[in-house]
């Protein structure tokens, strides 16, 4: 009877809608129970899957549309829960600073939403911008340029001279005493009013850096920077709002502080330990290893001048623990969200990070499900996205080889579908 039913529901879309795309699939990565389907039928209207058949199903009508993705291999569009969509690496990126206007930063931010979608990658978490990123959010929504779907923190919330202070490095008439509006704060109060203009701004959810970092232009890229107090209004106040709170974090300290205070991700986490990593466990609070980062800029450090001299210090202590650190958190079994801090290495580039999470230790599988269930959970969409499921959102992607087999098919993205709009088709 329940097939019956559903049959019923099939003919009676079918009807309404139109033309139906019927996606032949030699393959279909289950993200759900982590297995490998063989010739199934995806058949999307509009911009959901409406049914999931077995075998190689035709149209039923003269105006449906058959992709023929026999050879190859189907999984649901990917997410990365940490790029930087307004920016991207380069030997001027601290003078790019003082030299491009905010018009010079969208259109450049748009041609990387495109190079991210083409990589199959159609939803991402964008953490910390100019705001640029909210106005390429609502754009992309609206459909008027082609990306990702984009979660937005807006501007990235530090302390005085700390991580996501925009002015680090800047000669002292320029400086000024940016505060809470620019995303610097320090206090309580400081955090809260910050917290609450990323609101306003537009802000999808909070981004704090609750330690040094590796690449801005301070000696420090592991010390705590906010107070316990600090970081608990921060969350605090974000939940008032209805958002989550991501922590970028190399150091021990700054980490406790953070997953006592109740943040959804740790981003990066070089300098974890067990004890974190218990906190961590206790308080369903993911990592987020970013390993893709780690990897370009431990390259790039080789480079004369390519980063301001006093970066290469801290590149050098981070990745000589990174290894040990991942070892660590796969044995203790942290929980794990797939990110991989584009913009930091080339946008468009974003699945060297499945690549990178298999060498280290973890399974294809488990890599394929962080960047797809596992993202779709944390951004409070697990019932829309990270599946290829009747009645979920039609972002669906497929590779040459399955990547169970060979993770670095990933790489490689032929086919791209978001919300039923065909953007990328090698076939």
């Amino acid at each position: 009877m329940k097939s019956v039913i559903q049959f019923l529901i099939l003919l009676l879309t079918i009807s309404v809608t139109g033309q139906n795309t019927y996606l032949h699939c030699g393959k279909v990565i289950d993200t759900k129970n982590g297995t490998v389907l063989t010739e199934k039928t995806i058949i999307i209207s509009g911009d959901k899957i409406i049914s999931i058949e077995n075998g190689y199903v035709n149209g039923k009508t003269s105006e449906d549309k058959i992709i023929d993705l026999k050879s190859k291999t189907v999984m649901p569009g990917l997410i990365d829960m940490h790029v930087h969509i307004e920016s991207e690496t380069s030997p001027t990126k601290y003078l790019e600073t003082f030299t491009k206007n905010e018009a010079d930063v969208a259109f450049k931010s748009a041609e990387i939403a495109k190079r991210t979608l083409m990589a199959g990658f159609t939803t991402v978490r964008d953490l910390g911008g100019s705001g640029v990123n909210v106005a390429l959010r609502n754009a992309i929504a609206a459909k008027r340029v082609p990306g990702p779907r984009i979660f937005t923190a807006e501007k990235a919330i530090g302390t005085t001279g700390g991580h996501a202070d925009p002015t680090n490095g800047m000669r002292k008439d320029l400086m000024g005493n940016p505060g809470p509006a620019e995303g610097v704060i320090n206090s309580p109060e400081d955090a809260r009013k910050a917290v609450r203009q990323r609101y306003k701004n537009g802000a999808d959810l909070i981004k704090i850096t609750a330690t040094g970092g590796v690449l801005s232009v301070a000696k420090n890229g592991a010390n705590a920077q906010f107070t316990q107090e600090e970081v608990n209004e921060i969350v605090k106040t974000a939940k008032e709002y209805g958002m989550n709170v991501a922590a970028h974090a190399h150091g021990k300290e700054g980490m406790k502080r953070a997953v006592i205070a109740g943040v959804q991700t740790i981003e990066h986490g070089s300098f974890m330990d067990k004890e974190v990593a218990t906190l961590m466990k206790q308080n369903n609070c993911y990592m987020v290893p970013t390993l893709s980062a780690g990897r370009y800029v431990e390259e790039k450090a080789k480079i004369p001048n390519y980063y301001p001299a006093v970066i290469i210090p801290k590149i050098t202590s981070t990745m000589a623990v990174l290894d040990k650190t991942i070892a660590m958190v796969i044995s203790e079994n942290v929980p794990i969200a797939f990110g991989t801090d584009a913009g930091v290495f080339p946008h468009g580039e974003n699945a060297k990070e499945f690549r990178y999470m298999v060498d280290a230790g973890w399974s294809p599988i488990f890599s394929l499900q962080s960047a797809t269930i596992t993202n779709a959970m944390l951004l409070d969409m697990e019932n829309q996205l990270g599946q290829l499921k009747e009645g979920f959102t039609a972002d669906i992607i497929a590779v040459n080889d399955d990547p169970t087999n060979d993770i670095s098919t990933m790489e490689n993205v032929i086919f791209v579908m978001k919300e039923g709009i065909i953007y990328k088709n090698e076939l």
